[in-house]
């Protein structure tokens, strides 16, 4: 097969820069049948930047979150470095979890495509590593934070206490882990704490952009009440396939990828500066206690963000910061 010049190049940027693959590492892309012609790309990248390369091809899962087989899962405990350019999101797994306790650097890429890797895969990444770490620090020591935009999303949630994660993109130490490209602020909510209405606008992970707007009622940090259009049924039927613990709200997190843009594509989603997204299902990957085997994302664009009362974005615009 004979990969694409552009591809070709954001796949070594993307490793060389972002993964530090260095010569005397070894590297494993797990990538499926549908995105197989990325994998290649990787794959032949990595042989040209590090010892040894080597890509497995599994089966598309059904679901984001979804364990690869055991056999896989093993292997990516035994290299230096994994990628992950697959259709479905293997981030929330134990799989990645158990590599990353071995000291492998992972670096998941669930729905990538080509656009998607030449366009923020060029990105300036010191640029996002500032911006993400002005959302976090403006996180430290908050309790409650307050969702609000003009289509009804009026949402609160605690997460006092919870671990703010920086996602840069940039993985270059012993069992970092993240998604690559990357480019957002994201934690746990204390599970059981957040209320109110979500109405997701953007795109949901596993259906693409929204065309009508899904409103989703959540108490007590279960979504119970779903409704919209053809999204939200689609929606409702991918979270009756794990169970009640696939509606509980798993995350909030807030983009920092100046280069990102909507597509459709929630790795690419869920990282456009100006907006926030709520995932709903596993979060043990930051520091939750919801175990299932899925994590759905919703996005919401234009928010208005409160911490503790203080307006920090305003209509996604991200107040005291200029890009």
């Amino acid at each position: 097969m004979e990969i694409n010049k552009e591809l070709m190049q954001a796949s070594i940027i993307g490793l060389h820069d972002a993964m530090g693959l260095k010569p005397e590492e070894t590297l494993l892309i797990v990538t499926d049948e549908v995105k197989r012609e990325i994998g290649l790309a990787l794959h032949e990248a990595g042989k040209q930047l590090c010892k040894e390369s080597i890509l497995l091809e599994i089966k598309s899962r059904e679901i984001n979150g979804q364990e690869p087989p055991e056999c896989v899962a093993e292997m990516m405990k035994m290299v230096d470095v994994v990628v992950c350019p697959t259709a479905k999101s293997l981030t929330h797994t134990d799989a990645r979890r158990n590599a990353v306790k071995h000291g492998v650097r992972v670096g998941t890429m669930p729905g990538i495509s080509v656009e998607i890797m030449s366009r923020c895969l060029n990105a300036d990444f010191d640029k996002i590593i500032e911006l993400t770490k002005f959302v976090a620090k403006k996180l430290e020591g908050v309790k409650i934070v307050k969702i609000v935009t003009e289509l009804g999303t009026d949402l609160t949630m605690n997460i006092e206490g919870r671990m703010i994660i920086e996602s840069t993109g940039v993985l270059r130490e012993k069992g970092q882990s993240g998604n690559m490209p990357s480019g957002e602020v994201y934690l746990a909510p204390v599970e059981g704490t957040t209320n109110g209405i979500l109405v997701i606008d953007g795109s949901v992970a596993g259906i693409g952009l929204v065309k009508q707007p899904i409103k989703i009622n959540i108490v007590n940090g279960y979504a119970k009440e779903i409704t919209g259009g053809e999204e939200a049924a689609k929606l409702q039927e991918m979270l009756d396939k794990s169970g009640i613990e696939a509606r509980a709200v798993a995350e909030f997190g807030i983009g920092t990828n100046y280069k990102a843009i909507l597509s459709g594509q929630i790795l690419e989603d869920e990282k456009v500066f100006g907006t926030i997204h709520i995932a709903f299902g596993n979060n043990l990957t930051m520091g939750g206690t919801i175990s299932v085997n899925s994590h759905i994302d919703g996005l919401v664009k234009f928010p208005d963000v409160y911490f503790d009362d203080k307006l920090i974005m305003q209509k996604g615009k991200l107040l005291d910061f200029e890009i």
